[in-house]
């Protein structure tokens, strides 16, 4: 899947999947995530509801450089869980994606090939119970402007497909947006040019 430096490819609801070998079973749990608390929440979430699980191995990917990514073998051998599941979100070009795999041992050893054949195949499995969505990358700015410009500012939001994240509207207002990477120039422009209003890209 190609992506652009504007656009990114996510999902936006959680999928499950069960993967069975020898005994051992494997729930995968693929959801959305926006922050590495996001991903902790469900995770502690998921160990509560599987008490008597032997190995909760994961991996997950935020922001759309994929600078930020992380995986864990929670205890099977180095290299068998946390990679194969993150193999799968990096194949599909996801991002802001966590998939969290629970084990539950069978009596039999698997040894690293099944291991990382279990771990792939749960995790591929629980990305085809969802659909991908294409997303805008979205840059933070901060507009400060006089309140009498508050209905043209709003306008302009409106048509740049931005959103607000704060919103402070007293005499003076100052208000943080998320405005899509695609336009940002072109919005920086159109603020930039506005009598009484200061805008700043917050973001990269």
């Amino acid at each position: 899947m190609t992506t652009s430096d504007t656009t990114f490819y996510t999902i936006d609801q959680e999928a499950t999947a069960e993967f069975k070998d020898r005994g051992s079973k494997f729930l995968a749990y693929a959801f959305p995530v926006k922050s590495p608390e996001d991903f902790k929440n469900r995770q502690a979430a998921l160990k509560k509801e599987h008490g008597k699980a032997v190995h909760f191995c994961f991996a997950y990917k935020l922001g759309p450089d994929n600078l930020v990514f992380r995986s864990s073998d929670d205890g099977e051998p180095a290299g068998s869980a946390g990679k194969p599941i993150l193999g799968q979100i990096t194949s599909k070009g996801l991002t802001d994606v966590a998939i969290i795999v629970v084990r539950y041992f069978g009596g039999t050893l698997l040894g690293v090939p099944g291991l990382i054949n279990a771990y792939k195949t749960a995790a591929a499995l629980s990305l085809q119970m969802v659909p991908i969505i294409k997303k805008q990358i979205l840059v933070d700015c901060q507009l400060d402007f006089d309140y009498t410009r508050l209905g043209e500012v709003m306008r302009w939001i409106k048509t740049f497909n931005a959103v607000i994240k704060t919103q402070e509207s007293q005499l003076f207002c100052k208000m943080v947006i998320a405005i899509p990477k695609a336009v940002l120039s072109e919005a920086a422009t159109v603020f930039g040019s506005l009598q009484a209003v200061d805008f700043k890209k917050l973001g990269k």
